[in-house]
């Protein structure tokens, strides 16, 4: 069943219940919308973009901040047969323009935030034939979201999807380099929807708390799990710890999802005593879930001292296996950290070298993984298309080994191995050891050209707020803590710049630092 289908299902089955809550702390807003009118305004949407003229496989853009109206738009694009792009909201004119000339879209939905960068480019985009813009501020020929929607019907159109056919472009997170167009089918959805629903145990009285932006396939496949059971998500904008605190106490959130910087931020809010778990009721919540980067053990443990009645999850995945749970923990396992766990429901995974072969039990070699899930091409590069699935398997770009017991720990990207002097050095190795220190917020480690060595280790250090450090402390820190040629050459204390979702920007570290020197 497409996930389409499964809205659809929902309307009839729980037609007067709660499908989404779009809770704007900041401005302290909060909006719902029942699973009925959430199908009823998919289907306006969606015949309101026919009307103007979208057909099978045309390309549709998607660029506003988390609300219920991107939803419901990503709905109604899917349910013409089209494709859905959505992008990236920190996206410069300049990237919005990059993104349309590879996929030519149609329309362009957006919100009143983005009218500048969208005027701006508005004449580079000559395949655009349709603006739909969501709030005030129209540009010149822009149409207003709600008029648009107001004017159309709420019948379901009748289009002929299959499950093999296409229906997202989604632009990689671009941190080892350009981003890539990853192109996802209805069964890539469906499939993300499945395997959360298990990995996750949904049911259908869950209320899943999600702050992470829905551009990202993270995010919102791991909402499509609640179609499977009808359960109730809860968009939550703004990151700050008593935020997220308060929406699970209010909103009574069961799963909640976060990145390592939002966790850390909460274990350290609590820490200074800024904000007491007394305060909520979190009597509701029984699980958490990381993700989108390797989880340091330490955070794991210093997280299930302060929530030790809450189960704890990590998941892996990626934009190419459209989301999460490809692997994940378990929440038996959380002891197991930092090991991102087992395959998910439906997935296998190897470890291999560069021909392909699998690895011994303890050696590093490349995640590669298979399932419903993996894409089906770069879009418009065959080149790293066949590269990427050769032999019908994905291959990830992670370096991984496996224990024992069969659970994989991650050990860097490919492209973030450090070689000094002949030996690798994993920055992951690295960077969970400097975090363990009680006076650093955050940590990342790169490479920097040195004429005598290759590459020598330098380490970005983001002190806690309200501490200070100096390099001989972290020095000594290293000293007793690993391997001489993993400590790093230099120390640099600064930010720690990551994405959205998590992911440090390695690329904006080696390029401010690549001309550094001892």
């Amino acid at each position: 069943m497409r996930i389409d289908e499964m809205l659809a299902r929902n309307a009839r089955m729980y037609p007067n219940e709660i499908s989404l809550v779009e809770r704007n702390t900041i401005k302290g807003t909060r909006k719902e919308i029942t699973w009925k009118q959430f199908e009823e305004r998919a289907n306006k949407m969606a015949n309101a973009l026919m009307e103007r003229g979208v057909k099978k496989s045309d390309k549709v853009l998607l660029l506003m901040y988390n609300c219920i109206n991107w939803f419901e738009s990503f709905f109604g694009i899917i349910r013409t047969g089209a494709w859905v792009i959505p992008l990236n909201y920190r996206f410069t004119s300049e990237d919005i323009k990059y993104c349309n000339d590879l996929c030519q879209a149609k329309v362009l939905i957006y919100g009143q935030e983005f009218f500048e960068r969208v005027q701006t480019i508005e004449s580079k985009l000559p395949s655009i034939e349709n603006y739909i813009c969501v709030g005030e501020g129209l540009q010149k020929g822009a149409e207003e979201f709600e008029k648009v929607m107001g004017e159309s019907s709420e019948e379901i159109p009748q289009v002929v999807v299959r499950d093999e056919d296409s229906s997202g472009l989604y632009f990689t997170a671009g941190t080892t380099g350009p981003p890539k167009a990853v192109l996802l089918t209805h069964k890539n959805m469906e499939s993300a929807a499945i395997t959360v629903c298990v990995n996750e145990c949904k049911r259908h009285d869950d209320n899943f708390v999600f702050l992470a932006p829905l551009y990202h396939v993270g995010s919102t496949m791991r909402w499509f799990g609640n179609l499977i059971v009808g359960g109730r998500g809860t968009m939550l904008l703004g990151t700050r710890p008593e935020y997220i605190l308060e929406a699970m106490s209010k909103e009574k959130g069961t799963i909640l999802m976060l990145v390592v910087p939002w966790a850390r931020d909460i274990v350290e809010a609590l820490e200074r005593g800024e904000i007491r778990k007394e305060d909520y009721d979190l009597s509701h919540w029984r699980l958490v879930t990381l993700g989108a980067q390797p989880i340091p053990a330490s955070l794991v443990m210093q997280w299930k001292e302060y929530f030790p009645e809450v189960q704890y999850d990590t998941g892996y995945g990626l934009t190419e296996t459209a989301g999460t749970g490809v692997i994940h923990l378990g929440v038996e396992n959380w002891r197991k950290a930092p090991a991102i766990g087992k395959p998910g429901f439906n997935w296998e995974a190897r470890i291999v070298d560069e021909n392909d072969n699998d690895v011994a039990l303890g050696e590093v070699g490349e995640l590669i993984v298979k399932g419903n899930g993996i894409m089906k091409e770069y879009y418009k590069n065959p080149e790293e298309t066949a590269k990427a699935l050769k032999g019908g398997w994905l291959h990830t770009g992670d370096l991984a080994k496996v224990d024992e017991e069969g659970f994989i720990y991650l050990v860097e990207r490919k492209k973030d191995l450090i070689i000094s002097g002949g030996e690798n050095i994993y920055p992951i190795d690295v960077e969970s050891v400097l975090v363990r220190h009680p006076k650093i917020h955050d940590a990342a480690l790169i490479g920097v050209p040195d004429e005598r060595l290759g590459e020598i280790p330098v380490a970005i250090v983001e002190v806690k707020i309200g501490k200070t450090l100096t390099q001989e402390e972290v020095r000594l820190f290293c000293e007793d803590s690993m391997p001489r040629y993993r400590r790093p050459r230099r120390i640099i204390f600064g930010k720690v710049p990551r994405t959205l979702t998590g992911k440090i920007e390695k690329h904006v570290l080696r390029e401010k630092y690549k001309r550094e020197t001892i």
